[in-house]
């Protein structure tokens, strides 16, 4: 049994399907690969994030997006769609149609067991390579658990980790703080089943 080969897509062959699709699909390398619906704690901490940046950020210049804005890394290619982005400079999109940011300030990526290895390895690598990003924020969506990146002076990246309700989260780059407690505001923990 022969298998048929992955035809090759360009950015502009990708960007001209994903804009006509009904679900989302990141790109990298030539490749689509759709994105998988959230469960509900996911979408609760999403929310909770989204709104306590926007009541910290409304009267700033600062954007607050959902997953919905594309974020393209402009060094390696990859299309992708982060929980929550902040772009605080003036936004600077791919195109004109204005729905593929590439100068993000801070991304959130909300952590789940299939996506956890990628968010923070082979994500976070090529996330390093925008230029503009500051921070990166992952929040674990099966226990108690945030952690930030936050690029220095000397590139190097700093990590800090919160895993109690009352910690504070430091959001520099965008000048915010995250209660943890706050974050996982009505977030019930699924039980393992064994």
């Amino acid at each position: 049994m022969s298998t048929l080969p992955t035809p090759f897509l360009t950015p502009e062959d990708y960007l001209k399907i994903e804009r006509a699709a009904e679900y989302k699909s990141e790109y990298y390398g030539g490749e689509m690969f759709a994105m998988s619906g959230s469960r509900r704690a996911h979408c609760l901490i999403v929310g909770c994030i989204i709104g306590r940046f926007y009541a910290q950020l409304r009267h700033r210049p600062c954007e607050v997006y959902p997953s919905d804005m594309r974020v393209l890394v402009s060094a390696t290619g990859l299309y992708t769609y982060p929980d929550v982005v902040v772009a605080c400079e003036k936004p600077q999109f791919a195109d004109g149609i204005m729905d593929t940011l590439v100068n993000p300030t801070l991304l959130v990526e909300v952590l789940s067991p299939s996506t956890e290895a990628y968010d923070r390895g082979r994500k976070f690598e090529q996330y390093r390579k925008i230029v503009s990003l500051r921070q990166y924020l992952l929040v674990s969506s099966d226990r108690v658990s945030v952690e930030l990146s936050t690029r220095q002076a000397s590139g190097q990246w700093l990590l800090s980790a919160a895993g109690e309700p009352d910690e504070e989260v430091d959001l520099d780059s965008i000048d915010c703080r995250l209660r943890v407690g706050d974050i996982y505001e009505k977030v019930e923990f699924e039980v393992e089943r064994t």
